[in-house]
């Protein structure tokens, strides 16, 4: 199995943080319940060019804090490359809704049409006795600093992100967010 297939097998499927959210809710009631859905979605992508390796993946994921679900979801292209596996982020396919872009509501996409993010820095992951761990620093505007590091075992995805504006911190939490495969 490539290091690709590897990184893939740990990062698909459903997550959630229930875990360490039962355990932190009477001391940080601000902290969320947070869930991912990760599935691979080379399938719904036509077009892919000859001998193409990567791996697209669509990122469901859903915060509830103060009563309150917030979704965030993504597009990513995973790539084996020399020293690791990098995370490119893409935009919303055409057509798609973002505020509803799920793998089960994306539809047939061609290749060519799909668009890197300008935004965001693609972050390279590195393996270590079966850990990844990676990230990546990208400014979003000349005052909007977004900052990623994430963790990846058979046991947790540990997931730590953070907005600053100007120098000050606008959103993230003191701890990662760890994710269980639920």
């Amino acid at each position: 199995m490539s290091k690709l297939q590897d990184f893939m097998k740990l990062l698909t499927g459903n997550f959630d943080n229930r875990e360490q959210w039962e355990s932190l809710r009477e001391t940080n009631p601000d902290f969320p319940l947070a869930r991912h859905v990760n599935t691979a979605c080379n399938d719904k992508i036509t077009g892919l060019p000859q001998g193409f390796s990567g791996e697209f993946m669509v990122e469901e994921s859903y915060f509830t804090a103060k009563g309150t679900t917030h979704a965030s979801n993504h597009l990513f292209l995973f790539t084996e490359e020399e020293g690791g596996i990098r995370l490119t982020s893409y935009e919303i396919p055409e057509g798609c809704d973002k505020s509803s872009f799920t793998y089960e509501a994306m539809k047939e996409t061609d290749y060519s049409s799909l668009k890197p993010s300008q935004r965001f820095t693609p972050a390279l992951y590195t393996e270590k006795d079966g850990v990844w761990e990676g990230g990546s620093v990208s400014m979003f505007s000349p005052v909007l600093k977004f900052s990623l590091f994430e963790r990846f075992s058979e046991e947790v995805l540990e997931v730590s992100e953070s907005m600053e504006v100007n120098g000050t911190k606008t959103f993230g939490y003191d701890v990662p967010i760890l994710y269980r495969r639920s």
